[in-house]
C-alpha cells in the first residue's frame, strides 16, 4: 500500500478507538468494515482488526492504572469466564456463515442503547449487588456467551460487556467502561487474535498504522472517559450501540 492507504488506515483506527475507549466498545464498526473495503476477505480483516484492537486495550490499561479503577475479584472473574468463550467463538467463525448472527447481534445491539435511553438512571451510580455464588455464576455464564460472541464477531460485543457489568454487577458507566477496555481489549481480543493467527492468516504489514491509531485512540479515549461525568458516558454508549446496531443489521 502507499502512504496515503497508511494515513487511512490510521485516521480511521484513531477515531475509532477514541470513541470505543470512551463508550466501552465499538471500534469494529468503521475499523472492520475498512479493512473488507480496502479488499481482505471476512476471516483475515476479522483476525488483522483483533490484532489491532489488543492495542486499544494497551492503551486504555495505561490510563485506567494509573487512577486504580479495577476490582481484582471481577477482573479474575471476567478473564476466567470470558477468555473460553473467545476462543470457542474464534475457532468455529471461519467455518459458519456470518451474515445471519451478524443481523441478530444488531438487533440485539440496537436493543441495548434503547434499554439504556429508556432508563435514565442506569449506571449513574455504582451499587453493591448480591454477593452469591449464584449471582457471579450467572454473571460469569453470560460472560461466556459474550465472549464466544466477541471471538466470532466484530461490532458490539465490547458494549455487551459494558451494560452487563452495569446491569448485573452494579457498576456504574466509568468502571464499567475500564473494565471492559482493560479486559476484554487486552485478554479478550488478544486471545482471539491468538486463535484467529493459528486457524487463518493475518495481514501483518496493514498492523503498523492499525496499531498506532488504536493505540493512541485507546489512551486518548480513556483519558476522556476517566476525565467525563457518567451522563455523558451512557449518552456515547447509547449512540454506539445504536449506530452499531444499525450497521450489522444493514450490512
Amino acid at each position: 500500500m502507499d502512504w496515503a492507504t497508511h494515513a487511512l488506515l490510521f485516521v480511521v483506527s484513531l477515531l475509532a478507538n477514541i470513541f470505543s475507549a470512551f463508550a466501552g466498545g465499538g471500534a469494529g464498526l468503521l475499523q472492520f468494515p475498512l479493512l473488507i473495503f480496502l479488499g481482505l476477505p471476512f476471516g483475515v480483516a476479522l483476525a488483522t482488526h483483533k490484532v489491532a484492537s489488543v492495542a486499544l486495550g494497551i492503551g486504555a490499561t495505561l490510563r485506567n492504572l494509573r487512577e486504580g479503577h479495577l476490582q481484582r475479584r471481577l477482573t479474575l472473574h471476567i478473564v476466567i469466564c470470558g477468555v473460553p468463550g473467545v476462543i470457542l467463538g474464534a475457532s468455529l467463525i471461519l467455518f459458519v456463515p456470518d451474515r445471519s448472527a451478524e443481523i441478530a447481534l444488531g438487533l440485539l445491539t440496537v436493543g441495548l442503547g434503547l434499554y439504556s435511553v429508556l432508563s435514565p438512571q442506569l449506571g449513574q451510580t455504582p451499587r453493591t449487588p448480591a454477593q452469591s455464588l449464584r449471582h457471579y455464576a450467572i454473571g460469569g455464564l453470560v460472560l461466556f456467551v459474550i465472549g464466544a460472541l466477541n471471538g466470532s464477531l466484530t461490532s458490539g460485543t465490547g458494549l455487551f460487556v459494558t451494560l452487563w457489568l452495569v446491569r448485573w454487577f452494579g457498576m456504574d458507566y466509568k468502571g464499567a467502561v475500564a473494565h471492559t477496555l482493560v479486559l476484554v481489549g487486552l485478554f479478550w481480543n488478544g486471545s482471539g487474535a491468538v486463535t484467529l493467527g493459528l486457524i487463518g492468516s493475518i495481514q501483518w504489514h496493514w498492523l503498523p498504522a492499525l496499531l498506532a491509531g488504536s493505540l493512541l485512540g485507546g489512551y486518548i479515549g480513556a483519558h476522556l472517559a476517566i476525565t467525563t461525568g457518567n451522563r455523558w458516558i451512557k449518552r456515547v454508549f447509547e449512540v454506539i450501540t445504536l449506530a452499531v446496531g444499525s450497521k450489522l443489521i444493514l450490512g
